[in-house]
């Protein structure tokens, strides 16, 4: 639900107005209109210090814990930590382009050895001069040890590295030289030995920053309260030549009380009343345990405006159903049990801990309906109690299998809903009257989906059934084609009542298939299981204990890991695109409100 707000507007003088914003910090409800973005330097400036300051101390929090205890540093403040953070990253790109050459270097100088420098230096002023070859071992023609002063320096089977000496001016030799080697490998290692060092020594120095992340978060709070208050001034009203400022906020209903006794005891005037939509308020979700959890899906979106419907508690229960038909998999759903319950230990993913294990009980109930446990079908299987296979939905409906017409069954469901939220808030919106049309569509495609249903039943006779659904085509009929706009002559609204009839009719066939995916999804990852089950299967031979049974469980293990991940990945994305296309699309939903952010000491939302 959206928790309904209250506007305040506030006069007092333009020199109260820093002190003000801070008694509004300490009251940390009340959410200041304010400028979204930078409107000069000061503030793009202290901007771009907030995000400095959070991108270091997320970088700083990914870093593993030192081995051991490791002193923080003293008497550094949040600015020197950006400092020497700052140079000891630079230089950490820096080492890592000059480690990488070096190590090529090496490598380049391995095949030609260890070997005096001077030496080659002394052979030159006796004027003997050293060449240096490589070529393949099947180019290399041992006669060549004949012809010429020839060393073989080294060979890795399939190259040989060589050197001739001579005096001779007219010297040749049938094969291109090499550059000479810039030092012997002993250098090299030497090189790159002190560069690691040095990178052991900053990586050293990072995780000893690491122990000074509180101070990067406080300062960081600092900076983004001022910085809130500074952008909350700049987009207050200015009067009376600059000497008095009127502020604008809204706060939830809920604390009117508390806030009108601190207002009361403050210098300042405010008028107090009720938000409308018109005075676009901020946008405050409430709700119980289990739809706050689902409240990041709506924010994907976007949060709903004043007056629109708040799609969270709708959202939470098909999104959850559809993730675990896309899984489909009774112990996949376990899995994510265990993982959810790992992450409540894990201080950057513990808030997400909740979300992962309810889904995953979810899709181990789902799974358990489509009878599948880890690829292998338990509806046949001897040890799954009878109670439980009564829940599996197997066998066909009129020649389909039973869990794609499940699908279809949800999808329309779905759909239903979406034009029902959608007729009343629009009657709530607008008023019955300037509704009609949406109505007539609601009727039209939710009561025949009803009267449908029923006569399948055999409750009603058909006779019956024929004249409930003519009257309702008489109805909805006037609605879509006569009274869709009802400022307008009847005959004028037919043209557009057929082009929506139209579009209605094309879209709707394509939003009801869509929601196969839900079987498709379930029954490829099922079928790739089981096929990582066939082939782990392979490797048992007679079945006797050995190693077939370490073999059989790492393909196990290993195939359906991968088979988890990527059918996480599909039933994350495929409902996501089932609630944010078909189900906010049909039922009206346009999610374009503001986050309620209350002016506060640490950023609330």
């Amino acid at each position: 639900m959206i928790d309904r707000m209250t506007k305040y507007s506030f006069v007092l003088l333009s020199g109260d107005a820093e002190g003000f914003l801070k008694e509004l910090e300490s009251l940390g409800v009340v959410d200041i209109t304010r400028s979204e973005k930078a409107v000069d330097e000061k503030s793009a400036s202290c901007m771009e210090s907030c995000a400095l300051l959070k991108s270091v101390a997320g970088k700083l929090e990914a870093l593993p814990e030192p081995a051991g205890e490791k002193d923080a540093p003293k008497n550094m403040d949040a600015g020197k930590v950006l400092s020497v953070f700052g140079e000891t990253e630079h230089r950490l790109k820096e080492l890592k382009s000059e480690i990488s050459s070096a190590r090529r270097e090496m490598e380049n100088r391995r095949a030609w050895g260890s070997f005096d420098s001077k030496a080659l230096e002394k052979l030159s002023e006796a004027g003997l001069t050293v060449r240096f070859y490589r070529t393949a071992k099947k180019a290399f023609d041992p006669e060549w040890e004949q012809q010429y002063a020839l060393q073989v320096i080294s060979e890795d089977g399939k190259n040989i590295w060589f050197v001739t000496v001579s005096d001779d001016p007219a010297y040749s030799f049938p094969l291109e030289e090499v550059p000479s080697p810039r030092g012997d490998v002993r250098a090299a290692e030497k090189g790159l030995a002190i560069k690691e060092k040095e990178e052991a020594e900053c990586n050293s120095t990072l995780l000893s920053l690491k122990a000074c992340t509180g101070k990067l978060r406080e300062e960081y709070d600092r900076k983004n309260a001022s910085l809130q208050r500074y952008l909350a001034g700049a987009g207050a009203g200015k009067a009376a030549e600059n000497l008095v400022t009127i502020f604008e906020g809204f706060a939830p209903e809920s604390e009117e009380s508390r806030l009108c006794s601190a207002f009361d005891a403050m210098d300042v005037i405010y008028i107090k009343e009720k938000a409308t939509a018109a005075d676009n308020p901020p946008i405050k979700l409430k709700g119980n345990r289990f739809t706050r959890m689902f409240t990041v899906l709506t924010d994907m979106y976007g949060r709903p405006d004043y007056d629109e419907f708040d799609p969270t508690p709708y959202l939470s229960v098909f999104f959850l159903l559809f993730f675990a038909m896309c899984m489909g998999d009774a112990g996949y759903g376990l899995a994510l049990i265990v993982i959810g319950l790992l992450l409540r230990k894990s201080d950057g993913m513990k808030d997400l801990a909740p979300l992962v294990t309810t889904l995953g009980a979810g899709t181990f109930i789902i799974g358990i309906v489509m009878h599948t446990f880890f690829g292998y079908d338990i509806s046949t299987a001897s040890w799954v109690p009878d109670v439980l296979k009564k829940c599996m939905v197997t066998g066909n409906i009129a020649g389909f299998d039973a869990n794609m017409v499940l699908s279809i069954v949800i999808g329309v469901i779905h759909l239903c809903l979406a034009f029902s939220l959608k007729a009343v808030y629009a009657t709530r919106k607008n008023g019955f009257l300037h509704s009609l049309g949406t109505w007539g569509w609601t009727l039209l495609i939710v009561g025949g989906v009803i009267i449908g249903a029923v006569s399948l039943t055999g409750v009603l006779s058909s006779e019956v059934t024929k004249w409930i659904v003519i009257a309702l085509g008489v109805v909805s009929a006037a609605g879509i084609f006569l009274f869709s706009d009802i400022n307008r002559n009847p005959v004028k609204n037919i043209g557009p009542g057929l082009w929506e009839t139209y579009n209605t009719a094309t879209g709707l066939l394509g939003d009801v298939l869509s929601y196969l995916r839900l079987y498709a999804l379930g029954l490829a990852g099922g079928m790739l299981g089981k096929a990582f089950n066939d082939i782990a299967a392979m490797t048992l031979g007679d079945g006797s204990f050995g190693f077939g049974w370490i073999c059989f469980a790492l393909i196990f293990v290993i195939g359906h890991t991968l088979n988890l991940a990527m059918c996480c990945l599909g039933a994350f994305v495929h409902p996501l695109r089932l609630n944010f296309l078909e189900f906010f699309k049909n039922s009206g939903y346009e999610g374009k409100g503001r986050m309620y952010r209350p002016i506060t000491n640490k950023q609330n939302q």
